[in-house]
């Protein structure tokens, strides 16, 4: 295992960046039948929304599967555009990128929003839970059925990191899926945390406080907008760091507005409650599904590589191939020692700490150093050319490069 650091500047006072762009459903539609989660039920057809970028290769293996994290959708260009291009870590001209919208989710693959045919409204509470298993397995199925041999990485931050590792995982548990030849994780784990699983909840419970809620089989035109409005809320706060917050807004004040001479002035308030608020409204904007929210955080919560395979430990040193663990100094929802666990585990594992005050979302803010990284670690896989690699389940280069 070999580690490093990169080392930012500290940001000074400058608006709090976005981490996300315009977000939508765009995309192509895969459909897998009778597909069988892991709790045992059979969905008859799972659709997922995927786009791509590249051409693939005559032999399906120039493949890099980009995995999303939890709010995200299959548009790498909405939230990790820095890196995808010709010359670009995510090198099109180089690689066939594939990203799809995860089970569950509500940017077009099948999910709680989707529109059951029968009733002709939405699923909502009748669209089982799922698992951080079940969204890698699914995908393998599409990438077999688009003609997909063999995977040169599977990359994801957050979610999207649990995603790919248990992509790597699944990959070789069964004969003829694609094979994944390496893996990318950053600001992630390999099972959720006490601490994870108890954000999650409050956050379901702030939609579950919606009157409009009605135990998730609520009506498409009359969401639980001010439930999902909290929810979002309080994971921006889990999501960057008591300095950042401290860096962008101090304690100032908004300005009351003056209703008039004969209407008092609105209260003052905080500039961080107005950010929160103004965050909140934004994700409704985005027409994010709240029975999605709910599903995928409970999904996370089920995230465990060891779960009906084993010990944890021994399952991840099992774990062959070579794997990117990257962290954020500053990380309180995924801290650097949950990578760090990771690391020692892995076998074939480099660690990479990234000094950064952005907190959990630097692995989206982070793009320069980040880039770095990923780039660095699958010019490692580029040395080994496939007519040198061996044996399938052979290991490739692990030695940093930076």
């Amino acid at each position: 295992m070999s580690r490093a650091t990169l080392k930012s500047s500290p940001t000074g006072a400058k608006p709090m960046a976005d981490e996300y762009g315009k977000m939508n459903s765009d995309g192509s539609t895969a459909v897998v039948t009778d597909f069988k989660l892991d709790n045992g039920q059979v969905l008859p057809k799972v659709e997922t929304r995927y786009r791509t970028w590249g051409t693939l290769n005559s032999s399906g293996s120039n493949v890099l599967i980009v995995c999303h994290a939890l709010t995200g959708n299959a548009n790498v260009e909405s939230w990790w555009g820095s890196f995808l291009g010709q010359g670009k870590p995510f090198d099109t001209s180089k690689y066939w990128v594939f990203c799809a919208n995860v089970l569950g989710g509500c940017y077009g693959s099948s999910g709680p929003a989707a529109i059951d045919p029968a009733s002709g409204k939405r699923m909502g509470a009748a669209f089982p839970k799922v698992t951080i298993r079940d969204m890698a397995r699914v995908q393998l199925e599409v990438l077999k059925s688009l003609g997909v041999r063999e995977i040169v990485a599977s990359i994801g931050g957050s979610m999207g990191g649990m995603v790919a590792l248990e992509m790597a995982v699944c990959s070789r548990e069964v004969p003829h899926r694609p094979i994944i030849r390496s893996c990318v994780t950053l600001s992630s784990s390999g099972r959720h945390q006490p601490w994870q699983i108890g954000i999650s909840e409050v956050q379901r419970a702030a939609i579950y406080a919606d009157p409009k809620w009605k135990n998730g089989m609520y009506h498409q035109q009359e969401p639980p907008t001010d439930g999902v409005s909290v929810a979002r809320m309080m994971a921006m706060l889990t999501y960057r760091t008591h300095p950042a917050y401290w860096t962008k807004f101090g304690r100032d004040e908004k300005e009351p507005e003056q209703a008039g001479p004969s209407r008092p002035a609105a209260a003052s308030t905080f500039e961080v409650e107005e950010y929160l608020r103004a965050q909140g409204s934004k994700f409704n904007e985005r027409g994010f599904d709240a029975g999605s929210y709910v599903r995928l955080t409970q999904a996370m919560d089920s995230h465990d590589l060891g779960r009906d395979r084993g010990d944890y430990y021994e399952v991840l040193k099992k774990i062959q191939i070579p794997v990117l663990v990257t962290s954020i100094s500053s990380d309180v929802l995924y801290p650097v020692s949950e990578q760090l666990e990771l690391a020692q585990y892995l076998p074939n594992s480099q660690h990479h700490m990234i000094e950064s005050p952005e907190g959990h979302d630097g692995f989206l803010l982070e793009g320069r150093k980040i880039g770095i990284l990923v780039r660095g670690f699958l010019g490692q896989m580029e040395y080994e050319a496939p007519v040198h690699r061996g044996p399938v389940g052979q290991a490739l280069l692990t030695a940093s490069k930076l």
